[in-house]
């Protein structure tokens, strides 16, 4: 599809990026993308999308640009105390979300400022990398149902699957680019949280929103895959947070090749 215009203003170096990576991304991948309608045109928006490989964030963004809608990620704290990146990451105004700390609230107000500003917030609820040893998703961190119930913005559902033939999950080395490995992303309609929203100061509506969300993606995704996820989502408080090895479980899906 042909790039459609932004539909906010950019910093140079958001613009320098885009004129980086779009190219590489259109040469080494091909994409399957749909449900781009369901992206509204008017107003900011919060994305949610799965988390399983270090470069879907990219893919993520790059439907997004492509789509006239610009993400600005909410991204973890330490990533701006990398020297060189840290500056980066602050000219091109993404938020950074500081964890069990006295400043974890700031996150939200400047995600709030940045919705109010009509801007798209990108989110991965999952707060890391999946644990879940097929990939799927697991289960969300509240942030984002706080962030909607607080903010009432829409919440679009993004599924995508395919980064992992890039880059999987924790390798070192990247996949066989050569064959451009398919990018799938499916966007649905906002998910309905309306009958939460007199609760925006309830954990518990939070989490109920979260789950929604996610349970929203993970839907998805099943779509994409063409196949049923677990009976419950991966829970790193009850299953554990350790690591998984790269490899050695599924890599494609029915519709990759």
């Amino acid at each position: 599809m042909k790039r459609r215009p932004s539909r906010h203003p950019l910093p140079w170096s958001y613009h320098a990026v885009i004129g980086v990576l779009r190219p590489m991304l259109m040469g080494l991948t091909r994409r399957d993308w749909s449900g781009g309608e369901h992206l509204p045109e008017e107003g900011g928006f919060i994305v949610a999308a799965n988390h399983y490989s270090e470069v879907d964030p990219f893919t993520m963004a790059h439907f997004l640009v492509d789509h006239g809608h610009p993400p600005f990620f909410l991204a973890k704290s330490n990533l701006f105390q990398v020297p060189g990146l840290g500056h980066a990451l602050r000219h091109l105004e993404q938020v950074p979300v500081y964890r069990a700390t006295s400043q974890a609230g700031d996150a939200l107000e400047a995600a709030r400022a940045a919705l109010a500003e009509g801007k798209v917030i990108g989110i991965t609820p999952e707060g890391t990398l999946t644990r879940d040893p097929d990939l799927w998703p697991m289960k969300g961190k509240s942030g984002v149902g706080r962030l909607a119930l607080t903010s009432r913005a829409p919440v679009i559902p993004l599924a995508q699957w395919g980064a992992q033939e890039v880059l999987d999950r924790y390798a070192r080395r990247p996949g066989n680019v050569l064959r451009r490995p398919v990018q799938h992303v499916r966007v649905g309609p906002p998910v309905d949280l309306t009958d939460l929203y007199e609760r925006a100061d309830d954990p518990r509506a939070h989490a109920e929103a979260t789950r929604r969300v996610m349970a929203a993606i993970t839907d998805l995704l099943s779509q994409i895959r063409g196949e049923d996820p677990p009976a419950r989502p991966y829970d790193m408080a009850r299953d554990g947070s350790a690591r998984p090895r790269p490899g050695g479980r599924r890599r494609g899906s029915k519709r990759d090749s």
